[in-house]
């Protein structure tokens, strides 16, 4: 099966100023996605897409394709991920002469996944024939049951109304997950056909949570420098 990679980075970030050249470990945030990608046994191509000339380079310098720059138009605030997805799907067909049976899409915003993960991923969408997409998913450490919704200005109800106030403890409830915000392996008809990076059937791969810390805000940056201190200490 061809796959291709998918790796998205631009220059400007509101909550972190050049975000993905942020230093994790001593190199690049963006370089992190990418050492990873390339760690993967399964055959696939690996490209960048960006509008920024210095996260070009160090896509380049860690082993990415970068055969061509995103235009402007796609890389404003307010664009979506899928529209910058399937541009690269575009161009790297055109330029590699063939089509792609799946698309990874990986956020550099995820530095601590694993090689394992993005494997794992890839792995279980070519065995299960009927899957549209994979993702790597953690334990929700906030239980639905236990989440409220705020009406009439300062009323406290329950986000999902089960008749009662549920004051069970954590253990005993059902476990929920949430996406990591990592990997998004799809066919290529959920991408480019239905307009979506993620199609139904969807498969999930359990990844350890310290390994799923998507970077939004300053202290996720913070946090994530830790946790690869403590992660690289211990191997």
């Amino acid at each position: 099966m061809n796959i291709l990679s998918v790796v998205i980075a631009r220059g400007g970030s509101k909550g972190i100023p050049r975000k993905n050249l942020a230093d994790v470990g001593g190199i690049p945030l963006v370089a992190h996605i990418i050492k990873s990608a390339l760690g993967v046994k399964t055959s696939t191509d690996l490209v960048l897409s960006t509008e920024d000339e210095e996260i070009a380079k160090i896509g380049l310098e860690f082993g990415a394709e970068v055969p061509f720059m995103r235009p402007q138009e796609l890389a404003g605030d307010d664009v979506t991920s899928l529209p910058v997805v399937q541009h690269a799907v575009i161009q790297m067909e055109n330029i590699k002469g063939y089509r792609y049976d799946i698309i990874n899409y990986l956020q550099p915003t995820a530095p601590l996944c694993r090689t394992i993960d993005i494997e794992n991923c890839l792995q279980k969408l070519k065995d299960n024939k009927e899957a549209e997409s994979v993702v790597t998913i953690i334990e929700s450490p906030v239980h639905p049951f236990k989440m409220k919704r705020v009406v009439d200005e300062d009323r406290v109800i329950n986000f999902i109304d089960q008749g009662f106030e549920d004051m069970r403890p954590r253990q005993s409830l059902p476990k929920v997950y949430k996406r990591s915000g990592a990997v998004y392996a799809s066919r290529r008809s959920v991408v480019m056909n239905q307009n979506s990076l993620v199609g139904e059937p969807c498969l999930g791969v359990i990844v350890p949570k310290e390994t799923a810390v998507d970077i939004d805000t300053p202290e996720d940056l913070e946090l994530v420098r830790l946790l690869y201190k403590k992660i690289n200490l211990n191997k």
